[in-house]
């Protein structure tokens, strides 16, 4: 597998977690230097591991993993996707908790969803007998830049007060429309069709 190819691949994982950092820039409104890295080091890392996962694990994880990973990616982005949504039409009078998506469970979670279509791509590289350091590299570097490209757009966006709420909430929906497309991707509406 070439470079070119190896790029187009990390480009295209990488564009969930561009779409999440963005969403996280808004709800954030200021985003430190912590913040930055907390989240781009976790999206780049659970970018460049779950290659290697799936690779490493073949086919013996593969089906448990093709049943349910685009259900579990669906939860974790509704569940973060909704509570975007209601804090930004939380009246203004009432004091709304704070939530920083850059630490704890939250950003485990928003890692996990982020990255979950990764674990396929090492798996089918694992069949193509292709080496998986230097992809799963490239991977996560990408993923890693695309989130902080993601994050500080999202900060602009977010310091224009009036727009704020709705951006916050158009964040909430853009995670909702990941997690719907994710599903979509799977086929999961196929049989309602």
């Amino acid at each position: 597998m070439n470079l070119l190819n190896i790029l187009g691949i990390a480009v295209a994982l990488a564009m969930d977690a561009f779409a999440v950092a963005i969403a996280t820039g808004v709800n954030l409104k200021s985003v430190s230097f912590r913040q930055t890295f907390r989240l781009s080091w976790h999206f780049g890392l659970f970018q460049a591991m779950m290659p290697v996962i799936g690779w490493a694990f073949g086919a013996t994880v593969s089906s448990f993993v093709e049943a349910y990973d685009h259900w579990l990616a669906f939860a974790l982005l509704v569940l973060v996707g909704g509570n975007m949504m209601r804090g930004a039409f939380a009246h203004a009078e009432e004091e709304k908790p704070f939530k920083d998506a850059t630490r704890g469970m939250t950003l485990v979670m928003l890692s996990v969803a982020t990255s979950i279509d990764a674990l396929a791509v090492g798996f089918s590289m694992s069949l193509l007998k292709i080496s998986i350091i230097t992809p799963a590299l490239i991977i996560g570097i990408v993923a890693g830049l695309f989130t902080i490209i993601g994050l500080h757009l999202g900060k602009f966006a977010a310091s224009f007060d009036k727009v704020s709420p709705v951006a916050e909430a158009v964040g909430g929906l853009v995670l909702l429309g990941i997690g719907t497309n994710i599903l979509l991707d799977h086929g999961v509406f196929h049989s309602f069709v």
